[in-house]
């Protein structure tokens, strides 16, 4: 089966230079996608609305923690 989409050219080159950078190929990655999203049964990622208004973490301290847990968690996703 064949899938196309249209995208926008600038976007287009940046996808085909970051999958040549990453050593694949456009037609792979896209695979690559298509077939996390199955697995998933939706999206591989979080999809949502950007906060309205964003509060900052009340120290350095409490943003690494929460940057440190944030990797743990996607990093056991994708194992």
């Amino acid at each position: 089966m064949q899938i196309a989409t249209r995208v926008d050219d600038n976007q287009a080159a940046l996808f085909r230079e970051t999958t040549k950078r990453l050593g694949t190929t456009p037609a792979d990655a896209l695979r690559m996608f298509i077939n996390a999203f199955n697995e998933y049964r939706g999206f591989p990622y979080e999809v949502r609305l950007a906060r309205e208004e964003l509060e900052p973490f009340p120290s350095e301290s409490e943003a690494t923690d929460y940057a440190s847990r944030l990797a743990l968690r996607l990093s056991d996703e994708t194992r």
